[in-house]
């Protein structure tokens, strides 16, 4: 078994998870360490987001920790098939976590990858998901941390899930606050485009997004469409996010990661939201130098003490 890429989760409310919420959905907490998978082949594997790990090219000490985890290993032989996609939780932008949550590997899906004719169109994904009811005792079974469903939900309202994000206070302090979102899972679902994809709503960027609608239509045509792009889709949570995710890669962040920070910001803008502006500004032709200078301002905006 090759190492294999967990997939994006999307915006709730976007095209790529249009409906997704028709049919019994389940609600995860979301958390906020760095995204992992272990697996088996002749031995334990693990890797990262978007790389196998060996004990020479590590991410954030995970690798390690896996090697020492005899109850992962003993479930794996008995599981070979499976892979253990999770959550391995270390310092991010969210630190209201328990003492004893930190160094720990948190399983959110369980996979086993698709034969080849179950792989039915160009670019379809390689992995199958073993439904939240079927994998948690399993993984109960060999001691194994999971992220545990808020709840379930048949056919449920924006309304609905978004009163679910005030639940989420898996592994926070008392009286912390809450976790980084949550994220919807329907396992009979796939969307538009033949593909099986989960959606999300990040409270931080909830909050953001609806402290700043009254009064923005009001700004539309007084604003170059590029600006407007950069106000609403640059906000202090993606910035806070990106710099967490240089800090591990780096162990640590100082001035001259800046670049960086604004590149990566940047990228994420033009990657992750270009269809959703595309369709909010109907079409607009936009200027992508300017895009970015708007980009620029608008990250300085929200982290003045870097600037």
């Amino acid at each position: 078994m090759e190492f294999r890429k967990y997939q994006h989760i999307e915006r709730f409310g976007t095209t790529e998870v249009q409906n997704i919420e028709l049919g019994k959905v389940f609600v995860f907490p979301k958390i906020d360490g760095t995204n992992s998978v272990i697996w088996f082949d002749k031995e334990i594997q693990a890797g990262s987001r978007e790389r196998q790990l060996s004990i020479e090219s590590d991410n954030a000490g995970f690798f390690a920790w896996v090697k020492e985890q005899s109850h992962i290993l003993e479930y794996l032989k008995e599981n070979p098939t499976h892979r253990l996609f999770g959550e391995w939780l270390v310092p991010h932008s969210l630190k209201t976590y328990k003492e004893d949550a930190w160094g720990n590997f948190y399983v959110f899906d369980v996979t086993i990858d698709k034969i080849e004719s179950e792989i039915t169109h160009e670019g379809d994904d390689k992995l199958k998901y073993i439904p939240y009811e079927d994998y948690k005792p399993l993984l109960e079974k060999f001691g194994i941390n999971y992220i545990p469903a808020i709840c379930s939900i048949t056919n449920a309202s924006y309304e609905q899930l978004v009163n679910q994000l005030i639940k989420n206070v898996f592994l926070i302090e008392d009286g912390k606050g809450i976790g980084e979102g949550i994220v919807i899972k329907n396992y009979e679902y796939k969307n538009k485009y033949g593909r099986q994809t989960w959606a999300k709503i990040v409270t931080s960027e909830f909050k953001e997004t609806h402290s700043k609608e009254m009064g923005a239509s009001e700004m539309k045509g007084k604003k170059m469409v590029e600006e407007e792009i950069a106000k609403k889709y640059v906000t202090k949570a993606l910035c806070e996010k990106v710099r967490a995710k240089i800090e591990i890669e780096t162990d640590g962040f100082n001035s001259k990661q800046i670049p960086r920070l604004l590149g990566m910001v940047y990228y994420d803008i033009v990657k992750e939201e270009s269809w959703n502006f595309v369709k909010e500004f109907k079409n607009p032709t936009i200027n992508y130098k300017t895009l970015q200078h708007f980009v620029f301002i608008q990250i300085k905006t929200c982290m003045p003490i870097l600037f």
